[in-house]
Formats: structure tokens, sequence, C-alpha cells
């Protein structure tokens, strides 16, 4: 099936996966991904995004539910995370190997990715050290389609007083990324929330000897694991 499919189609199918891969703000999980969201995501407009969800479906690697949105079949996720996995690995040798920054990487990465061969793949993964998460902190996956479950949440849902370290960033604007770089809050960072205030008001953080505060939004961007 892989060799099917077109840089263009892989590229829709990993994105799919990203954003039902998220939890919603209200805590539930993502699963069903609405064609707006998808368009906002690829920056194309909705017909486009129409014509190619019927393409995916026809393939049997996507499902669409009227009222709900569209959804990976088994075959589809797979696929997905086979197209993560090079782009992933594109992301750890350009910051490990090439010395970019992790906020300059993805939109590198999406370029070099549609073109890279398993081969290629597999020797920029051991230039890179052989890494198991790209910068962001997102788990790479394995060759045949898998990849680990991360038992994390957003840092908007964390509770106060417990000891949290940083586990990934879900935003991918360079803006953003220096941003939560600058507050040492990147994939590794222990913390500790220390107040919450109420109305999804900022949150007061404990970031190794120094007190950050940040805002509701800003918090729900970045996921935790407790430890």
């Amino acid at each position: 099936m892989s060799h099917d499919l077109s840089p263009k189609m892989r590229d829709y199918l990993a994105e799919v996966y990203r954003l039902s891969d998220r939890e919603r703000s209200d805590g539930t999980p993502g699963d069903y991904v609405s064609t707006s969201e998808l368009a906002d995501v690829l920056d194309v407009s909705a017909p486009a995004v129409n014509r190619m969800v019927t393409k995916l479906r026809d393939l049997g690697l996507l499902e669409h539910e009227p009222y709900q949105g569209i959804n990976l079949t088994d075959a589809g996720r797979k696929e997905a995370l086979i197209a993560l996995r090079r782009h992933r690995i594109a992301e750890a040798f350009l910051v490990k190997v090439m010395d970019f920054s992790w906020h300059e990487v993805h939109h590198e990465a999406a370029l070099m990715a549609s073109a890279l061969s398993d081969a290629l793949t597999d020797r920029m993964q051991v230039m890179a050290g052989d890494p198991h998460y790209c910068p962001h902190g997102e788990p790479i996956p394995t060759k045949t389609g898998d990849v680990e479950h991360l038992d994390d949440h957003l840092l908007s849902k964390a509770p106060e007083s417990v000891p949290l370290q940083v586990s990934r960033v879900l935003t991918r604007e360079p803006e953003r990324l220096e941003y939560i770089a600058a507050l040492q809050l990147t994939p590794g960072a222990d913390l500790t929330v220390i107040h919450i205030a109420p109305f999804n008001g900022p949150m007061q953080l404990k970031v190794g000897e120094e007190y950050r505060i940040i805002g509701h939004n800003l918090a729900e961007l970045i996921r935790v694991k407790t430890i």
C-alpha cells in the first residue's frame, strides 16, 4: 500500500493522526477530526480537503462519519505512523546532526520526509544517535507502524503540588516554540504547579529552581507526566 500513496496523501494521514491523538480542551480523547480542523492545519481549502478525504476513504484508509468527522482505519493509522517515523527522524537528524534549533525543523523535515527512502531514514536515525523521540518529545514509530503510548496529560489539567516532567510539546509554531524554550519548558524539564487561577486563569509553576507564570492557552500545548 505504501508505494501507492503520494507524499500529499501521506501528509494528510499524518495530520489526521496528529489531530486525533490530541486531547480536547474538555479532557475527552480526540478520535474524530473535523475536515475544517484538517483544512486549517494544512492551510488548504475545504473543497480540497473533501476531495482528498474521499480518495483516502475509497482506499480504505479513512472513515467518515456524518456529524462526527473523519478517523483513521487500522490501515490508515499504520500508513500515518510510517510517514511520521520519517518526519520525526528527520527532525531529530536536523537538531542533533545539523545543529538546527527545535523551532526551525518542522517545515524542513516535512520537505525532507516526502523524499526519504527506508535506507536513508535508517542511516539518519543511526547518525542522530538512535533517538526514540523527536525534538518536541513525540515518540518515533517503528518501521512496522507501531508507536509507544505515552501516559501523559495536558499541563492545563495538572494538579497542584505534584512533581511533573514535560513529556512533549504539541505546537510546531516557531514563535511559540522559541517562547516555550525561553521558559525552560522543553521535554525532560521538571516542574511543579504551584497555583492555578480560577476560570482558566494563569498558572504559577516552579521549573527547576525558578518560577514561571503561563497562560491557560499555552498550558494546553504542553503535556506532562507524573514523576
